[in-house]
């Protein structure tokens, strides 16, 4: 397959830098996030650059070393009793709200229980609990029917939806509206007031917050906010991007298509470097619920038809080492990863044989909407890509093309195509969630609760609760590889491979810490 081609004629725009006459020690840091950030509600979206957003913000009980390993983070520390089925924390001293009010159990506890409600993990550990209790302000218990070791680390899970904690006046808030107020504790504020979706989202240090004492790693130890103002600003033309970055009008590019990276490497004034050692892990999701991908056996022509490595080398081009393709439900080289069911992905068939497959399906040329976010680039080319190859095989592709806020705010609809719903989409997911079956959100099969899309499979459920309970690795493994085979042959979703991408910034911001979020504490000229 030709290499698509991104890089245009730079048009000589200039960005605007209010702060631009100000002194050196106030100069805001330009930031150019992967994706506009449509919506503010961690719990009510998975979307990465909510995500992102979130960590400037808000805080976690638990956070996560560069090793992914949970650490206290809001609170002092645990303990654990009653054979692992009893956790008491205690929040430590000085939290406060950027509302000045101060953080208090019931803050953090009516926080987990709206997260429970949303989030595929949350709702395993509110499946496994008696009462999540605040005795006092500084104390939560976690009554459990069973134990659950993991529970630090899904205290500190970074994507999708983390547990922020929110004061108890927003959290109290239905969980399936978005928040309308942002209020976390983090070491940044949300500037709701020049807040302007599209175009710039602003964050200023919340002087108030008090660091950890210990180093930090990713999402643990001292958040240190060193730089006063920090400014969002959506660059839909990555060409644009870069040569505000070589000129000093933007920092920070989070990710610098692959086609640009030699250009910004040339520049004295410019660090090149991969922060994010797992990458993303894209996949195609189908819709269970309605038009004609609710059909299996159309979704394994789909899987069949669907060539990762051209989808990959769509806008990874030669950059071989930076991406895995083809590749199963656990990244290369974990203890999960298998060889279950990667026969039945795309790659190997004739059009004859996939034609053959659609045909033995009942399909009978029904619409399938394919929602295609044209102003981000990585998730274009995916889209032309799947497109393309569906659309070789016979499917009535509607290659709707619309911004990928839209496509937020549309793939949480569960209406027929005609009311407003879809059939496909692509999107990525951090993949450091692949690891194992414990947090990765596209694996789920629990139907109306799962993540977009809503695959309903008693069977990849059962698979995973067993997983949960199991300490043997070897069973551990068996467990994994039955997951991974039912998921192919239900096909929850598509995987379309690994890539590692790599951010740049200009050379004269220190402190970056490496992690599957960009982090902007620490970080300093």
């Amino acid at each position: 397959m030709k290499r698509r081609r991104f890089l245009a004629a730079s048009a000589a725009v200039t960005l605007a830098r209010p702060a631009i006459a100000q002194p050196a020690k106030a100069k805001p840091l330009v930031f150019v996030p992967q994706a506009n950030l449509s919506s503010l509600d961690p719990i009510w979206t998975t979307a990465t650059v909510t995500r992102n957003y979130a960590f400037l913000v808000f805080e976690t009980l638990y956070g996560l070393d560069a090793n992914l390993r949970p650490a206290p983070q809001m609170v002092e520390g645990h303990r654990i009793e009653d054979d692992g089925k009893r956790w008491t924390m205690k929040l430590r001293e000085g939290l406060v709200f950027h509302d000045g009010s101060k953080v208090t159990a019931k803050d953090c506890v009516t926080s987990l229980q709206r997260w429970m409600k949303r989030d595929a993990l949350g709702q395993t550990i509110a499946a496994r609990l008696d009462a999540l209790e605040s005795p006092d302000d500084r104390t939560l218990v976690f009554r459990l029917k069973k134990p659950f070791p993991a529970l630090p680390f899904a205290l500190a899970k970074t994507q999708p939806s983390p547990p922020v904690i929110m004061p108890e006046r927003i959290a109290s808030l239905d969980a399936f509206k978005q928040i309308g107020e942002v209020v976390g504790s983090g070491p940044y504020r949300f500037v709701a007031s020049e807040y302007n979706s599209g175009n710039l989202s602003v964050f200023t240090r919340f002087d108030a917050y008090k660091p950890r004492n210990e180093a930090p790693s990713f999402t643990t130890g001292a958040k240190r906010a060193l730089i006063e103002r920090i400014e969002w600003r959506v660059v839909p033309d990555q060409a644009t991007a870069t040569a505000a970055l070589q000129t000093g009008e933007v920092d920070w590019i989070e990710i610098p298509l692959p086609d640009l990276i030699p250009q910004l490497k040339k520049s004295r004034n410019v660090v090149v470097d991969r922060l994010d050692p797992y990458g993303l892990y894209p996949v195609l999701r189908p819709n269970h619920l309605q038009g004609p991908t609710s059909n299996k056996a159309l979704r394994q022509a789909m899987l069949a038809a669907i060539d990762p490595a051209q989808v990959m080398q769509s806008f990874m081009g030669d950059e071989t080492a930076a991406y895995d393709a083809p590749i199963g439900c656990f990244l290369r080289g974990t203890e999960s990863e298998n060889a279950a069911g990667m026969d039945r992905l795309g790659g190997g068939r004739s059009q004859a044989e996939l034609r053959q497959m659609v045909k033995a399906s009942g399909y009978n040329g029904e619409r399938i909407l394919l929602m295609h976010p044209t102003d981000q680039p990585f998730y274009d080319a995916m889209s032309q890509v799947v497109a393309a190859q569906l659309k070789a095989i016979g499917l009535n592709i509607d290659d709707a093309a619309m911004d990928w806020g839209t496509v937020v705010q549309r793939r949480a609809k569960k209406e027929p195509l005609d009311q407003g719903g879809w059939s496909l989409f692509c999107t990525s997911f951090p993949a450091a969630d692949y690891l194992d079956p414990l947090s990765a959100p596209a694996l789920r099969g629990n139907g109306g609760a799962a993540w977009y899309g809503w695959p309903s499979n008693a069977k990849i459920e059962a698979l995973r609760d067993e997983w949960l309970d199991e300490a043997d690795p070897a069973q551990r493994k068996r467990l994994a590889t039955a997951i991974q085979a039912e998921v192919f042959e239900d096909v929850a979703y598509i995987p379309l491979g690994n890539y590692r991408q790599s951010a740049a910034w200009r050379a004269d911001l220190t402190g970056h810490l490496k992690g599957p979020v960009p982090l902007f504490w620490n970080v300093s000229r």
